[in-house]
């Protein structure tokens, strides 16, 4: 039985996925960011960097959602959501895995904080209006990446389709949103149809109506 601590449409929504589609055994345990619940002391002491999300997989405890990706997938192979080892495939899934989670993210997570790198209002106003264009041009690689295939590796759907999803949706509010995009935005809706996405979403009270 694995334990998923996570928020609604947090970075707690990628593992989410992954253990809904994996058919596996889980329980959820809500971590309330609204009254900063994921900084008191109980949590921390399971996580200490005092974020969501949190696996606990019996005596393993882990955080950093993509390494609880990582590992529900390789726990589980047979579920064809990460290549076979030392194929092709592989290697370009840890290519846009690691662009995610260490590119796109990090830039997006700068345009929906800006206060925790300025303290100048207008300044944070110049961040996120530049943190747009940059993410808007990571989004244009996505893009043409799916220009000809169903999903990032092709037609294997994969833990990177996933967390693309998630981040995308992210930035739903954006004046050229994903869904504007004309491969990005088919692909949302393409997984906004999958079966795992809708019933994760109907857990987490999420409307998937944009996609439709």
């Amino acid at each position: 039985m694995f334990t998923l601590f996570y928020f609604p449409r947090n970075a707690s929504w990628a593992p989410h996925m992954v253990l809904k589609h994996l058919n596996v055994p889980y329980e959820l345990v809500l971590i309330d960011r609204k009254t900063e619940q994921q900084k008191a002391s109980e949590y921390l002491a399971l996580n200490p960097t005092g974020r969501i999300p949190t696996l606990v997989d019996k005596e393993l405890v882990l955080f950093e959602s993509a390494a609880i990706c990582l590992h529900l997938c390789e726990s589980h192979p047979e579920n064809s959501l990460i290549p076979a080892p030392q194929s092709t495939q592989r290697a370009k899934f840890y290519q846009w895995l690691f662009y995610l989670t260490t590119t796109l993210q990090p830039e997006m997570m700068l345009y929906f904080y800006p206060q925790k790198h300025l303290q100048n209002e207008q300044g944070q106003i110049e961040i996120s209006a530049t943190q747009q264009q940059r993410v808007g041009e990571m989004f244009s690689l996505i893009d043409e990446q799916l220009s000809n295939s169903t999903y990032l590796l092709g037609e294997q759907l994969t833990v990177c389709d996933f967390y693309l999803f998630m981040l995308a949706h992210w930035a739903s509010g954006f004046a050229k949103a994903p869904i504007q995009y004309q491969h990005l935005g088919r692909f949302m809706r393409v997984m906004a149809q999958q079966k795992t996405v809708v019933e994760v979403c109907e857990i987490e009270g999420t409307d998937l109506q944009m996609y439709r």
